[in-house]
Order: C-alpha cells, then sequence, then structure tokens
C-alpha cells in the first residue's frame, strides 16, 4: 500500500485527536508532521512529536493536511488552506471558513462520498452536530426523501474548546464547596444549567444564532437538496463530552418506525439502541470515545403526515470533527482520487 505525508494543523483538542484516530486506524502515513504557531515537542496519547511553525512552505510535499480549527476558529486555513492546495496538497478542514463556499464539497463519507469525485483539492467537515444528524437521517432520505427537519441540540462543552470542560469542572467543585462560581467562556454559568445559545447571532437569519445556521444550510448542501426545509434550535448543556440531539423529520412518503428501525441498523456507522421500555437509548456517557453515531428512540409522530421522531447522540470531537476528517481522506484513497 503507497503510504503518504500528512500534516495535522492545530493541537487543540480536534488536532490532538486527529493524531490519536490516525495511529488507531493505521493510516498509511509514511510521516506526520504536526504544524502550530511555535516550535516545541507535544507529547501525544503517548508518541513525542516535534511540531513545526506552519508556513506556507510546510506544506510541500504533503499529501493531506488536516485543519483541525474548532468551530469558530480563524485563521490556519484562510491563511494556509488554498496555499496548500497549489503545492499539490489535499486539504481537509474541520474549520467552517469554507463549508459554504461553491468550489468546496462539504462531505460525510457514509452520505455523500461521491461529492469527493469534484474536488479541487479542498474539502470541508460539517459542523460536528450537522455531522451526526446527516448520518442518522441520510438512509432514510434515501428511501422516502426528507421534507422537513426539526431539530434541538444538547451540545456538550467539549464542543468550545478545552477551557469550557476546565470551567464547567471548576463550577462544579465552587458548587460543592459552597463558592461563588465564576463564569468566563459562556455568557452565563455552565454548571446545573443550559444556555439556549451556541455562537452568536448573525444578519442572514434572524433570530438565529450560528450553531442554528449551520445546521439550516449545511443538510440542504450535503443532500444536493436546495429546498429542504430545516429548523434548529442548540441548547450548551453541562455534559463533558458528546452531543444529543433530538429529531423530528417529515418525510414525502410513508415509513414506519419499524421499518426506520430495520433501516438504521443495517447503515454504516450507526448504531441503533432502541429498546425504551428497558430505558434503552443512546446516552452521551456511552457514546463518548466512541466511532459511531447512535440513533433510538424511533417513534411515530401522531401530529403530522409521515412523520418521525428520533433521538441521537455522538462523540462530538471524534465522529464529528477528527474521525470524519480521517474517513474522507481514506475514502478518498479508496476511490483513488489520491494518487
Amino acid at each position: 500500500m503507497k503510504k503518504y505525508t500528512v500534516a495535522v494543523v492545530g493541537i487543540g483538542m480536534v488536532g490532538t485527536e486527529m493524531l490519536k484516530v490516525l495511529n488507531q486506524r493505521g493510516f498509511p502515513a509514511k510521516q506526520i508532521k504536526v504544524l502550530a504557531t511555535r516550535a516545541r515537542k507535544e507529547m501525544i496519547a503517548g508518541r513525542e512529536y516535534d511540531v513545526e511553525p506552519a508556513s506556507a512552505e510546510a506544506f510541500e510535499g504533503v499529501d493531506f493536511a488536516f485543519f483541525a480549527g474548532t468551530e469558530g476558529s480563524k485563521g490556519a486555513s484562510q491563511l494556509y488552506g488554498w496555499p496548500a492546495v497549489e503545492r499539490g496538497c489535499i486539504v481537509i478542514d474541520n474549520g467552517d471558513d469554507f463549508r459554504m463556499d461553491e468550489r468546496v464539497p462539504l462531505v460525510v463519507p457514509e452520505v455523500n462520498a461521491e461529492h469527493l469525485r469534484n474536488h479541487r483539492g479542498f474539502i470541508s467537515n460539517p459542523n460536528c452536530s450537522t455531522i451526526q444528524m446527516v448520518v442518522a437521517l441520510a438512509p432514510l432520505h434515501r428511501k422516502a426523501r426528507i421534507k422537513r427537519i426539526v431539530v434541538c441540540t444538547y451540545q456538550a462543552v467539549s464542543g468550545t474548546g478545552r477551557a469550557a470542560g476546565v470551567e464547567l469542572e471548576q463550577q462544579v467543585k465552587d458548587w460543592a464547596a459552597g463558592k461563588e462560581m465564576k463564569r468566563e467562556v459562556y455568557p452565563h454559568r455552565i454548571a446545573f444549567n443550559v444556555i439556549p445559545q451556541v455562537s452568536t447571532l448573525k444578519d442572514i437569519f434572524p433570530g438565529y444564532y450560528g450553531e442554528e445556521i449551520k445546521m439550516v444550510r449545511e443538510p440542504r448542501k450535503i443532500f444536493g437538496e436546495p429546498n429542504m426545509g430545516v429548523s434548529a434550535t442548540c441548547v450548551r448543556v453541562p455534559v463533558f463530552n458528546a452531543h444529543s440531539e433530538s429529531i423530528n423529520v417529515q418525510f414525502e412518503k410513508k415509513i414506519t418506525a419499524e421499518e426506520a428501525k430495520q433501516i438504521l441498523a443495517d447503515a454504516p456507522g450507526i448504531k441503533l439502541v432502541d429498546d425504551p421500555g428497558k430505558s434503552v437509548y443512546p446516552l452521551a456517557i456511552d457514546a463518548s470515545g466512541k466511532d459511531e453515531v447512535f440513533v433510538g428512540r424511533v417513534r411515530q409522530d401522531a401530529s403530522a403526515e409521515n412523520c418521525l421522531d428520533m433521538w441521537c447522540v455522538s462523540d462530538n470531537i471524534r465522529k464529528g470533527a477528527a474521525l470524519n476528517a480521517i474517513q474522507i481522506a481514506e475514502k478518498m484513497i479508496e476511490m483513488g482520487l489520491k494518487k
């Protein structure tokens, strides 16, 4: 098997997970370069890496570059993404800078790998919440075609970065000690609270925060359905890792809950966990650290025609970011799109 030179740009939570996934999956890498803002040595998952300063020249000879930018993080792919492409590198970007760019495929391999055939050297990871939702809905969409989606998310603090997890843990300790709970990361205390705000308000959709707009626009591009109805409410919850979603989906054709469960059970990347009578359903604590998208509580919505409800949980740092990016590269190799 041919081996490739790989670069990971950024070693926050997502970049660190990318390095772990590359090694865990035995990605055919002859060299892994780690690029960040400054030179140093870093010990990650038991391996020491020499971190190099990022520059356009650092991408010379690199076959795949994984840009690890977390949600809302700007800079690296804007500075170096297209210059890397010009040097013959395939860029796979976890940030949101180019997701809606018409030059850039927005890809989840289980859902729309065929979009990779039109790549121009730059591919984007969708938003973490979008990824798990479209993995769960794609096999059903192929069966009965989606008409409308209404989704509410319950998003872990890991989606904000390491500082948010530290803040949640410290607030819990302070609460237990009867101390004042200080906040810096979120506009309100996150411990023992839910905050119906992820990102900031945007002019494009008045009243919607940025995360919600991504969940409206990105599935349309991924499914190739520009008129698909999507409405989202995104909520930050005091969970350390793994996002949960309540999804209500209406189809153009009738599909029963039992049919949907069978389709989901047979679909790649999905694990059906659905025995509500025994309190068996997907949980964030069970999904954390796992590759799959977990789906359960699949049931008929009696209030609307051809409509189902379901509950969906996935590790937002793993499948929602790092793993999906590496799977894109693996799929490109499998499809012969990178020689």
